[in-house]
């Protein structure tokens, strides 16, 4: 999954140090299976290594796996795992994710993440990704929410926990990066039972202006003018109620 080219959205960080301060600002502990996900050569691996109980390193580029699977050598608690990980089951142990992913599967991954039965989600997700793509993950009245942004609301809350500068990075990214957040609601607003009929309902609304000015946003008090990039969780799920 990693490659080492701008040309596929692949940006690696330099420092340990800083590293280890972005990984400060998780909730990741001691007795932990965290996933790092493309871990190329291994920097964020190296350091997970050194603050959890067992991480999941997984990378599938041939050029850079023989490395990763080098530098992982004196830390046995390492475990490479050389696939794509979007091909791949997830844990049937409670576990945790943090990596630097590649931009272009930002949407993919978090998808897959989050999508699941309770056996396989994740206790928290903290991933590096584009600034703008984070913003739209969480909802504000200061931009918009994305569709992804809209699905993920009843089950999950995502915040920014820190930005990060161009430098940070080799190559540096064309675009502003932040770490971002996501972990499950402690009372969803609906059920999971619900959520792949929830999920289509907000598909629809975002893809069709027609099948959104269908739904009774009045009888929602939601003024009729509002886009679906303009609605917050709670109002998502009084439409799709009623809908």
């Amino acid at each position: 999954m990693k490659r080492q080219v701008a040309t596929h959205s692949q940006h690696f960080l330099r420092n340990p140090r800083l590293i280890a301060e972005l990984i400060g600002h998780s909730n990741i502990r001691r007795g932990d299976l965290v996933i790092d996900i493309g871990a190329g050569s291994g920097a964020i691996t190296a350091v997970l290594a050194r603050r959890c109980r067992q991480v999941l390193a997984y990378e599938n580029e041939p050029g850079i796996l023989n490395k990763l699977q080098q530098n992982m050598r004196r830390h046995k608690n390492v475990k490479v795992i050389a696939q794509d990980f979007l091909l791949a089951k997830l844990p049937d142990e409670p576990y945790k994710v943090f990596a630097n992913i590649p931009f272009h599967l930002s949407a993919d991954i978090i998808r897959k993440l989050t999508n699941n039965d309770e056996t396989h989600t994740p206790q928290a997700i903290y991933l590096i990704v584009q600034k703008q793509f984070a913003q739209k993950l969480v909802p504000s009245d200061r931009h918009f929410t994305s569709q992804l942004g809209a699905q993920l609301a009843p089950w999950w809350q995502t915040r920014i926990r820190r930005p990060l500068r161009r430098t940070d990075f080799t190559p540096p990214p064309a675009v502003d990066t932040v770490l971002l957040e996501l972990k499950p609601r402690s009372e969803p607003l609906l059920s999971t039972l619900e959520r792949d009929e929830y999920q289509s309902f907000v598909a629809k609304c975002y893809a069709s202006q027609k099948a959104f000015a269908a739904v009774p946003r009045a009888k929602a008090s939601i003024n009729p003018e509002r886009k679906p990039s303009e609605l917050t969780p709670e109002e998502w799920v009084r439409l799709y109620s009623m809908s």
